[in-house]
């Protein structure tokens, strides 16, 4: 058979400790990415760089700088026209590979990126309903027309002139269990909890009551997260759960600043 040949695309990675799952990322674009790139974390010593340089990846060890300031790193590395991001959890599919290569060696000026559909594997099902599908994410960019900017945790990437849209999905292995879902609800939340509350963001009943429901009711009848089996339904619980728990955190720090102020205490 012979070898398929490589498209100008620079893979871009940020890890830490991932030699768990890193692979079936890697494996995923081994094949036709003409380069991968992987900055990884200095203390990751589970075997995660000899999994990366044995699918052909180039690894730099760099300190970690947030998400933002890795991903930015990574991509400055980047030799290929193109450059797509990819995470450790995720796999490129086959459909979207295709569809990568043919607006590639398409005619004409392409866009500045490319934003497609995600589809998570949950507890055994592809969730394609709710709050989670098509969660459209923007990856594949022209080197130099993009750069990440945001907030922590959550890295955007800013993109010079148009984006276009591709139709095939981008893989997500997002949670194994239901309790490491619950585990990543405090971590993912304290730097939008400082956010709102320094920007004095009201944080009340109608935020404590209707905006809880209201993202369940959203996901599981009007995104017909039902369509998802028992899946669907404790994601759209779980995002109801994970906004209740935003907002009393905001009281909670609030509480906290004003118990702390002298005169306060009785």
């Amino acid at each position: 058979m012979a070898k398929q040949k490589s498209l100008p695309v620079s893979v871009c990675m940020v890890s830490a400790a991932e030699a768990r799952r890193i692979g079936r990322a890697l494996g995923s674009v081994a094949g036709w990415a003409a380069e991968i790139i992987i900055v990884l974390n200095e203390e990751a010593d589970d075997g995660t760089e000899e999994i990366a340089l044995q699918h052909g990846a180039k690894v730099y060890r760099e300190p970690w700088k947030g998400f933002i300031g890795q991903k930015n790193s990574a991509t400055a590395r980047a030799a290929q026209p193109w450059v797509l991001n990819l995470d450790a959890d995720e796999c490129v599919s086959a459909e979207l590979q295709a569809e990568i290569a043919t607006v590639l060696h398409a005619p004409g000026r392409a866009p500045g990126a490319y934003e497609f559909p995600r589809c998570t594997y949950y507890c055994g099902r592809w969730i394609r309903h709710g709050d989670w599908y098509p969660d459209r994410v923007c990856r594949l960019s022209q080197r130099g027309l993009a750069r990440w900017t945001g907030q922590e945790p959550h890295a955007r990437l800013a993109v010079e002139g148009k984006v276009g849209r591709l139709r095939s999905d981008l893989l997500h292995y997002s949670n194994e269990s239901i309790a490491r879902q619950i585990s990543k609800i405090p971590p993912y939340h304290e730097d939008a909890v400082r956010r709102l509350a320094a920007e004095g963001s009201s944080a009340g009943a109608v935020e404590l009551t209707f905006r809880p429901w209201w993202r369940f009711i959203r996901a599981y009848f009007f995104r017909r997260g039902f369509l998802d089996g028992w899946q669907g339904f404790y994601i759209a619980r779980l995002s109801a759960f994970s906004t209740l728990t935003k907002y009393a955190m905001v009281l909670e720090a609030r509480q906290k600043d004003s118990c702390a102020l002298p005169g306060t205490h009785r």
